[in-house]
């Protein structure tokens, strides 16, 4: 989760005004108004000049509304309440925005002490440094960037920099284009959105469904929202489940029901499918559940495509239990995963829109709905402890040991765990060239687990503590214990799809 700085703020107050006017059904004659209240005469003021404040603001909100970025707003307003969602990315550069960042990457700081033995001329393969004023210089019409200056250089008087975005992304797939606006390599990307958390620009976002949504809400469709397992605590550290689902109600929603119970579904699944399939078809398996981490392995190691759980993600495996017994039901995913969106696309038909937290809190307020104000009422988790702690790193890892131990007791697991996509690909490689002894492995886009996902609202460390002392009320304690769940198994769709 970022900080809320003034880019979360104006992010929040856009989506906020925009599902304000979409309950009221002002939308389309009042859209362009939005330029004017959150971008007033007054200030403050956050680049030159009004004008550029706007341009930028018009680009958010066409991406709020799933719009392509240069469509007039009127006309993208009318798009949104009729349903239409664009053919584009899920996070996309907002041009308007995006400040240019420097892309000198290495450059010599004051700690250069033009040395007599000059390590970082005689390293420099291009010979791109000379002493110029008594201190080495970079010629950048030479400089290729090989970084052979910087750690050759025994003051490291030479620093590194590279943009936030770009440093943001573990699988490099942000780069500077010709125009020095930031550009996004879509066959390298896998839309976890780490890149717009580390904007301080707010130059990169995710296009939103929320007006799609609330006309079908308006239209008291049967619309169920499943809430993922981080939901504790992220519209209050006092608010309780209760006060969420009754909130959820009031916005409209049929039906409120929790992912975890799907997490529970997917453990007995992934146990069945890692004691039937390790180590006689393959070394080891890794787990389904993070689409960022899944998108990275199809993309960057499709060398272990094969190793990878093909049983489904909680998310899928909650809206496919729901359109079994309802198929007239549209299922929204709430949670804290830009990811989960790409996830959804594939799975059409099963997950009908993804909101994250920052939108459904968005929402609320254009709602007039203060959660902190809504009724409580008695709730108990339908899942297991160990299906709500999906929620936090290891615990999907945990929960598929302690369901072995019921399913398959004489299955050897050793597993390894990661966070971040990059040391997750790292881990996958020496697993994979036996320099980690492991063959169950949890692989996590995201710092803590989903509890850190881009679309949170709460620090994920106290999400953490708060998801364990909730799963802790369960009524039992290991997936397989949760009889409801194990009905569904038995009763279900298929669980698994291929890789």
């Amino acid at each position: 989760m970022s900080q809320v700085t003034e880019v979360v703020k104006i992010r929040r107050k856009v989506l906020s005004e925009i599902a304000r006017l979409a309950f009221e059904g002002k939308l389309q004659d009042h859209v362009e108004d939005i330029l004017h209240t959150v971008v007033t005469e007054e200030g403050p003021r956050y680049r030159c000049c009004v004008h550029k404040e706007r341009a930028v603001l018009k680009d958010r909100i066409n991406l709020a509304l799933s719009q392509p970025i240069n469509t007039d707003l009127k006309v993208a307003a009318q798009n949104a309440l009729e349903g239409k969602i664009a053919d584009m990315p899920f996070v996309n550069v907002l041009p308007e925005a995006c400040d240019r960042c420097p892309i000198d990457k290495f450059i010599v700081t004051d700690a250069c002490r033009n040395c007599v033995a000059h390590h970082c001329i005689n390293s420099c393969p291009k010979k791109a440094i000379a002493v110029v004023q008594n201190r080495a210089f970079i010629d950048k019409n030479r400089c290729v960037e090989c970084g052979l200056c910087k750690r050759s250089c025994p003051y490291g008087a030479i620093i590194e920099v590279s943009r936030p975005c770009e440093r943001a992304c573990d699988l490099k797939a942000v780069v500077a284009g010709a125009d020095r606006r930031a550009v996004i390599n879509y066959d390298k990307c896998v839309q976890c959105g780490a890149c717009k958390i580390a904007c301080p620009f707010g130059a990169i976002g995710d296009r939103s469904v929320i007006v799609q949504l609330i006309q079908d809400l308006k239209h008291h469709k049967k619309v169920y929202a499943i809430i993922a397992p981080s939901f504790i605590g992220q519209f209050g550290l006092k608010v309780r489940p209760g006060q969420v689902i009754n909130a959820l109600k009031q916005l409209g929603f049929y039906d409120v029901q929790e992912v975890s119970f799907g997490a529970d579904i997917v453990t007995v699944e992934e146990t069945k499918e890692f004691a039937a399939t390790v180590p006689g078809e393959r070394s080891f398996m890794t787990t389904s559940c993070c689409p960022a981490f899944v998108g990275m392995v199809e993309k960057h190691l499709p060398e272990l495509r094969d190793k990878v759980s093909s049983t489904v993600s909680p998310m899928i495996a909650t809206g496919k239990s729901i359109k079994v017994d309802d198929p007239e039901a549209i299922v929204v995913f709430i949670g804290p995963c830009i990811a989960k969106k790409v996830e959804a696309a594939r799975y059409a038909g099963v997950i009908d829109y993804v909101l994250t937290f920052e939108e459904l809190a968005a929402m609320l307020v254009g709602a007039g709905i203060n959660v902190t104000e809504v009724a409580d009422s008695e709730y108990q988790t339908t899942a297991s402890r160990d299906g709500n702690i999906f929620a936090r790193a290891g615990g999907v890892a945990q929960a598929v040991v302690d369901a072995a131990a019921h399913l398959a007791p004489d299955v050897n697991i050793k597993p390894h765990r990661c966070e971040g996509l990059g040391n997750c690909k790292a881990a996958l490689i020496q697993i994979r060239d036996g320099k980690i002894d492991a063959n169950l492995f949890e692989g996590m886009a995201c710092t803590g687990g989903c509890v850190g996902g881009p679309g949170t609202l709460t620090d994920f460390r106290v999400t953490t503590k708060l998801v364990e002392n909730y799963a802790a009320t369960a009524a039992v304690t290991t997936s397989p214990e949760n009889q409801e769940a194990v009905k569904v198994i038995e009763k279900g769709p298929i669980w698994h799809h291929g890789h």
